[in-house]
Order: C-alpha cells, then sequence, then structure tokens
C-alpha cells in the first residue's frame, strides 16, 4: 500500500490531476461565456436604444473576467475531493470528477433557464426578492410558476441542457492528443525540468485569474459589485454570470438581516424625539416631531445647486499644521474667498461611502441599518429625503456617480428616494478610470455638460478618484512629487504609498476646485456644498487624534454666500446638510422635515455612527459617561453629557425606527424583538 501511494506521487501522475483541473476551469469559463452571450442576444429588446456593440463588447469582456472568479470556485467543488482520491482511492477520482460536475452542471443550467423569466418579471437578475419568496405564499408562488412560467417545461429544458452539457465535459476530459505524443519523446532534463516550472506558474496564473476575477491582484479586481460599468442596465444586469447573481442576492440579504435594529422602546423615542423638537411628547407619529419651519433665506435663491461628496475628503489637509504640504491648496483658495464659509469640525455619516450617501439622500443618520438594500427603501421616499423637498422649491434633482450604476444598487436606489435623474459611468462613455469608477475631471465634464442652465437644478456628485488601488496617472496630471516629499516630516519621506496617496488627495482637490471655478463661470447663479463621503483612510501621522482621524471639511461657496453665515462654533454631520441648504435657500415659512439642523441657525454639535463633535472637543459616542478629546489639543473642554447623549440616542433611535417601521410609533412592532 505504502509503495503503491509513493508511487502516485510522480511528477506525470501530478500533471494529470492538475490538467483535469484546468480543463474544468476551462469548461465552466467557456459555458458561462455563451450563456451569457446567448443571454444578451435572446433578450436583447430589453437594451436600451442608444446602447451599441461597443457596450456589448465591454459586457462581455467584463462579463468573462468576472465568471473567471466564478469558474474558479466551481472547479474546486469537484477538484478538492478529486485531487485527494487521486492519491488516495484512484479508482473513485472518475466518479468524484463526474458525479461533482453533474450537480453543478444540473444547477448552473436551472438557474440559467430561470434567469430569463425572472429578468422579465424584475429587470434584475436573480436579487434578494429570492430571499423574499421564502416568506411568501409557497404555494401560490409554485401555481405561478406552473401557469405562467411553464415550469415543468422549463425544468425539462434545464435537464436536457445539463446532460448536453456533461456529455460534452466528458469528451473534453477525455481529449488529450498532446499526451501520447509527450510520451513518445525523450526530452533533456534541463528542458523537462523548464517546462515543469513554466507550467507551474501557468497554474499560478490560471489560479489569480479565478481568484481576483480576470486580475493578478485585488487592486483591480472584478467582482459583483463593481462589475457595472456600461450605460445600459441590461447589460449590467447580464455582466453578473448567474452564481455571482445569487451570490450577489445572498450578500445583500445578510446585510439587511444584519440590520436587526437598537434598544429603544417607542417610548423612549418619543421622549427624545420631542425633547430634540422642544415639543411635548403627545404624538404617536414621529413625523409631527421632525416638522421644521425655514427663518427665511439667507441668500437669494439660486438656479443651480450641487452637493459634492468627494471620495476620502479628510479635513486634516486643511488644517494649519499641514499648510505647508501642497495637496489642498485648492481648497485652501476655495474658502479664502468671501463667498465662501467653512465649518471644520464636521463628521461623515458612517466609515464607508454608503453611509454617506444615505445620510445625503434620505438625511437619514446610520443606525444599523443597510437602506440601500431594504425593501422599505425602495416602496416611497422616506419624509426627510433631501430630492422630494427640494422638488418642492423647484428644482430638478439629479445624482452624478463616478462609479457603475449597480455598486450598493445606488442607482435605483437614489431613483426610489425620489431623484429625478441617475448618471453614472455608463452614461460618459468610454473614459479612464479604475474599477471603482472614472476620473475625477471626467465626472465633472460631464456634468458642466449635462445641466441645461435655464432650469434649476439640485445635483449630488459623487467622486471616485481618491480610492484604493490609487491608480491615477499622477505624473501625466502634473503632480509635484518632490515639493509634498520636501514639506513631509523624515518619517514620512520614504512612505511611497503615502505619497502615492497624498497624490491622490491633491488630484481630487485640483478637479473639484477646477470644477467650482468653471461652474460658478457657466453658472454664476449657483451654490456649492463640500463635504468628504468619509474620513479615516490615510494620514501622515500613523497615530492621528481622533479629530484628524474621522474629520471632513464643511465648504459652502457661491452666490449670496458670505464669511459668518455658519455659526462661528457650528459643528454637525451629513444629516445636517439639508437642513443647511434649506435654510440658506428656503423662503420663509417653508415646511421641511429633517431629523438634523442647519449649521447657520442652531447647530453646534455633529453626531454620526461612532462619534460625536462640537467645535472645541470629539468623543466616542457610545462610552459612558462622555469622554471629550480636545479638538486642537490640551485638556480637554466640560460638555453637557446629558444633552449630548439625549442628542445621539434621539439621532440613532429616529434613523433607525422611522426607515425600519415607518412614523407611527407602535410598541406592538417590537413584539417579536
Amino acid at each position: 500500500m505504502n509503495s503503491t501511494f509513493l508511487e502516485r506521487l510522480s511528477w506525470e501522475n501530478f500533471y494529470t490531476v492538475i490538467v483535469k483541473g484546468l480543463k474544468v476551469y476551462a469548461f465552466y469559463l467557456t459555458v458561462l461565456s455563451i450563456f451569457r452571450l446567448f443571454f444578451i442576444v435572446w433578450l436583447h429588446n430589453y437594451m436600451g436604444s442608444d446602447t451599441g456593440w461597443i457596450d456589448i463588447q465591454q459586457a462581455l469582456w467584463r462579463g468573462s473576467r468576472l465568471s473567471m472568479q466564478t469558474a474558479g470556485c466551481l472547479t474546486l467543488i469537484s477538484f478538492c475531493p478529486a485531487f485527494l482520491l487521486h492519491y488516495v482511492w484512484p479508482k473513485l477520482e472518475r466518479y468524484a470528477w463526474l458525479s461533482i460536475n453533474g450537480l453543478i452542471l444540473i444547477v448552473l443550467s436551472v438557474l440559467y433557464v430561470a434567469s430569463f423569466p425572472f429578468y422579465r418579471q424584475f429587470r434584475m437578475n436573480f436579487n434578494q426578492m429570492l430571499f423574499n419568496g421564502a416568506n411568501d405564499d409557497i404555494y401560490a408562488l409554485l401555481i405561478t410558476m406552473v401557469q405562467e412560467y411553464w415550469l415543468p417545461l422549463r425544468l425539462t429544458g434545464a435537464l436536457v441542457l445539463a446532460v448536453v452539457l456533461g456529455y460534452l465535459l466528458i469528451k473534453w476530459l477525455k481529449w488529450c492528443p498532446w499526451q501520447q505524443w509527450l510520451a513518445k519523446i525523450r526530452l533533456p532534463f534541463a528542458i523537462r525540468y523548464a517546462g515543469r516550472i513554466i507550467f507551474l506558474w501557468a497554474v499560478y496564473i490560471a489560479a489569480l485569474l479565478g481568484v481576483f476575477g480576470g486580475s493578478l491582484g485585488w487592486q483591480t479586481a472584478v467582482d459583483w459589485e463593481n462589475a457595472g460599468v456600461t450605460k445600459d442596465d441590461f447589460l449590467n444586469e447580464a455582466i453578473l454570470d448567474n452564481p455571482q447573481a445569487i451570490y450577489r442576492a445572498w450578500n445583500l440579504n445578510s446585510r439587511m438581516l444584519a440590520c436587526n435594529g437598537l434598544d429603544f422602546t417607542t417610548d423612549d423615542i418619543r421622549n427624545l424625539a420631542a425633547l430634540q423638537a422642544g415639543v411635548a411628547p403627545i404624538s404617536n407619529n414621529l413625523d409631527d416631531y421632525l416638522q421644521k419651519s425655514a427663518n427665511g433665506p439667507l441668500a437669494a435663491p439660486p438656479k443651480q445647486v450641487f452637493i459634492i461628496l468627494s471620495e476620502s475628503l479628510a479635513n486634516w489637509p486643511l488644517l494649519d499644521k499641514y499648510k505647508d504640504i501642497p495637496i489642498a491648496n485648492g481648497m485652501r483658495s476655495i474658502i479664502a474667498e468671501a463667498d465662501t464659509d467653512y465649518c471644520p469640525t464636521f463628521l461623515p455619516n458612517g466609515a464607508s461611502t454608503v453611509s454617506a450617501v444615505t445620510g445625503v439622500v434620505t438625511g437619514l443618520a446610520d443606525a444599523n441599518l443597510y437602506l440601500t438594500t431594504m425593501p422599505e427603501s425602495f416602496k416611497a421616499p422616506y419624509s426627510t429625503a433631501s430630492a422630494p423637498q427640494l422638488k418642492r422649491l423647484g428644482y430638478i434633482t439629479n445624482f452624478w456617480y463616478a462609479g457603475p450604476a449597480t455598486w450598493e444598487r445606488i442607482g435605483a436606489f437614489t431613483k426610489a428616494q425620489g431623484f429625478d435623474n441617475f448618471y453614472s459611468r455608463g452614461d460618459f462613455g468610454d473614459v479612464p478610470g479604475s474599477v471603482w469608477g472614472c476620473e475625477d475631471e471626467y465626472l465633472y465634464e460631464n456634468v458642466l455638460a449635462g445641466i441645461d442652465a435655464s432650469k434649476p437644478s439640485f445635483n449630488v456628485i459623487l467622486n471616485a478618484s481618491n480610492h484604493s488601488p490609487y491608480d491615477v496617472d499622477l505624473n501625466s496630471k502634473g503632480f509635484n512629487r518632490e515639493a509634498v516629499l520636501k514639506a513631509l516630516p523624515e518619517t514620512a519621506q520614504n512612505d511611497k504609498d503615502l505619497l502615492k496617496e497624498l497624490g491622490h488627495y491633491w488630484y481630487a482637490d485640483r478637479e473639484l476646485t477646477k470644477f467650482v471655478k468653471m461652474a460658478k463661470e457657466k453658472f454664476p447663479d449657483s451654490i456649492f456644498i463640500i463635504v468628504g463621503d468619509h474620513g479615516d483612510r490615510y494620514n501622515i501621522d500613523k497615530t492621528p487624534s481622533t479629530y484628524e482621524r474621522y474629520g471632513i471639511p464643511f465648504i459652502v461657496t457661491g452666490k449670496g454666500i458670505h464669511k459668518g453665515i455658519l455659526l462661528a462654533d457650528s459643528a454637525g454631520s451629513q444629516i445636517d446638510i439639508i437642513p443647511t441648504l434649506l435654510e440658506i435657500i428656503a423662503p420663509k415659512g417653508f415646511n421641511y422635515m429633517s431629523i438634523g439642523r442647519s449649521l447657520t441657525r442652531d447647530n453646534r454639535r455633529g453626531v454620526n455612527y461612532g462619534f460625536w463633535i462640537t467645535r472645541q472637543a470629539i468623543g466616542k459616542a457610545d462610552t459612558v459617561p462622555l469622554v471629550p478629546e480636545a479638538i486642537n489639543g490640551g485638556e480637554p473642554p466640560v460638555i453637557d453629557d446629558m444633552a449630548m447623549q439625549d442628542y445621539i440616542n434621539a439621532v440613532r433611535s429616529i434613523s433607525w425606527w422611522r426607515p425600519k417601521y415607518g412614523a407611527i410609533l407602535d410598541q406592538s412592532l417590537l413584539k417579536d424583538r
């Protein structure tokens, strides 16, 4: 037994099983690619009228890269047990290959056949509806599938397809004409071993392509979240092969299930909401406590309004201690202008871009809910949503995103929350960029070109260049590396990664500044609000203060804006952006809904998922008592602990209840908790 096992440890034996694995990998990749092509051809009527062959080619190429990852995962399911049996029990190896891959092909075929009616019904590849259906009337669903979607016939077709694919796989695994040729020749020792090294290297490359989705590293990897880069929604869905679509559905459903809420009763929420509104806690309608009335415009209502959510735009480069590092000179010049005011004590809604998006789009704070995937977010705009309130002031509402519309379902989400138009990378043509989105300059060019100066518009712009893998060609953009290096502390001058990151901050700053300047010239009657989507990505100091790590800038500039329009001691977070804007431009008596408060009126504190901030201090939101940390160092200032805790709890509880359970406070909805 031992001798037999040792004999199996030959190169020839190893080569044979690895080649089978590679052939299975190639087979799955081919099948998934053909499936995608036929899907596009069969359902081509769902493509937009302006979609061309270039878009289809892009979808096919992007999809094939993504399917490399899928093919790799499917191959491992059969390869691992077959590889083990190859050495331990060779007689069973063939059965492992055939039985496991046979089951996989049946599942793939059923999913593929089902994907056609699913897309026709939902205009998407497989999504959360698969899991939502588990809570539906199963019998009714089954009858519907039999009567309307010809379930028996489709299942029969899927099984026939699986049999055909299984037959082709068997033939493919047996086909090896080079094996006999190699057995007849005796190559020199050096050539044989060189060939083995080349073979192993090719296997390694194939493995990387499978792991990273048609890429050799995570920096340029393709996954289900960044795959949809065309301008056509149908093609973006077609890019996802069926296993990837199932994975997306499972992932998004898991995120939603994780949103199990916070520990508040309805009495808690009512009392906290009333306290913040300064009224008696007598109403069970939460929206009654969110009603606000504008004091009257502080500036003439502008024709165009822009909110720029700039990727990883931290506030620390704007601090005086870093003024000699030339990466934020553009924003510094904007802040210095007479038509600009700036709040340096501002927090993002969360630690990720999606939290910033939900904060600006819905007006809700991060409260352990994944709003972009919750079904409630797609029924109707929340009462605090920004777009419907700006529409009441006569603005067309546009959302501009540098990345794909499929990311975090941002396209569908913003439309569901009231935006008239959504524009993403796919709408901008073949423009340079990373897996996360096009370069900032092309995003801003399209915004400038896409706005009708004669029509009032409210525009939210989300860029992406200042995001890993940081692959903007900084040399071609004119980045002065030597000037930045010279200004860095000695401990950071050899950090090439930091220099690249700082270069991308510089690029984002430059393009943002150019855009604001050009937009002011083209649309002189306009107002701009500039904020980071989040901080907490990189810093010169390896152990930055809490303020330097998490703070983002809040800049307002444009016609009618002046120094002092914001409170001298203002502080806030992203839920305060819309109320601040409305208090600047809305007529007196204009009723609006918000959890946040205006930085022009009375807001001197901000709160987010984990922190609070004032003009003097910052601290963690979940410590009891709160522990303040001085913004500028030194002794921590004294804060009103109870008032701050009440504010934190009010923001969180309202932002949790309102999207999850609606406006009415009903304790019975919590009976299962």
